[in-house]
């Protein structure tokens, strides 16, 4: 294992969500990673930024996030980025742009708009109920109806539902933020440069949100490790943490 690798760990979540929803997923991480520091960082517009609008481009988003990073004095050495959907596409403009901020990079069921077809990126099958959900006054029903859709769980913890609407209580992202968010991952484009760094892309098989060939493509471009879950939603830490886990001990030992 390189003496970087797993380190330092700096998390980002994907559209409309923030630190919070991470949830039971921390413990589990800080488990098999002991000794590692884990920073959950907020996108401009979630989280402690939530007062703000987050931007309308990826590379907008990704420099508010490294000027946040850098203030904070996380990237002291290089960091690992572990990446969920639009924040696997903060990871990948990143470790781009500032390839000595980042010493390996694992993206979960993310897309890129010149791979991958509109409708498989948002399937079309989700578009009424996701437009529909971002509108939802009643928090309870909205966060109930973004779980169901990001998650193949067998029944909903109604704990996690709670736990879900207090977030957006206590601080809510605005629909403006939302959009602009959707908005930045639809018109991502990244260029044909395969990283230097080491990537891992995991997805799950029964994302309902984003097509897994979103990662069959990315994987089939850069010629990138890929490890699917076979039942897993776009929410795979969430559907099973404990697997992804163990993907990415099994990666960063062979770094």
């Amino acid at each position: 294992m390189s003496k970087k690798a797993g380190q330092h760990w700096i998390l980002l979540r994907g559209l409309a969500r923030e630190s919070g929803h991470w949830g039971d997923f921390i413990p589990v991480l800080q488990s098999k990673f002991p000794e590692a520091q884990l920073t959950l960082l907020n996108l401009p517009g979630t989280g402690e930024f939530n007062g703000e609008t987050g931007p309308r481009s990826i590379e907008a988003i990704t420099e508010q996030a490294r000027l946040g990073a850098l203030a904070k004095g996380y990237l002291q050495k290089p960091v690992m980025l572990l990446a969920l959907s639009l924040g696997g596409m903060v990871a990948w403009q990143w470790m781009q742009r500032y390839p000595d901020d980042i010493c390996g990079c694992v993206l979960i069921n993310t897309s890129f708009a010149n791979l991958s077809p509109f409708y498989q990126r948002l399937r079309w099958q989700s578009y009424p109920g996701f437009i529909a959900l971002l509108l939802m006054r009643d928090l309870h029903k909205r966060e109930s109806a973004i779980i169901q859709l990001v998650s193949n769980q067998p029944a909903i913890n109604p704990q996690l539902i709670k736990d879900w609407e207090n977030l957006q209580k206590q601080r809510p992202i605005s629909i403006k933020t939302c959009l602009n968010q959707i908005l930045a991952a639809a018109t991502f484009k990244p260029n044909g440069q395969k990283p230097r760094q080491p990537v891992l892309l995991l997805s799950g098989k029964g994302d309902r949100l984003v097509a897994p060939a979103c990662s069959e493509a990315i994987q089939q471009k850069w010629d990138l490790p890929l490890y699917q879950h076979p039942q897993a939603g776009h929410d795979l830490t969430l559907d099973d943490g404990e697997w992804v886990v163990s993907q990415l001990y099994n990666w960063v030992s062979h770094l």
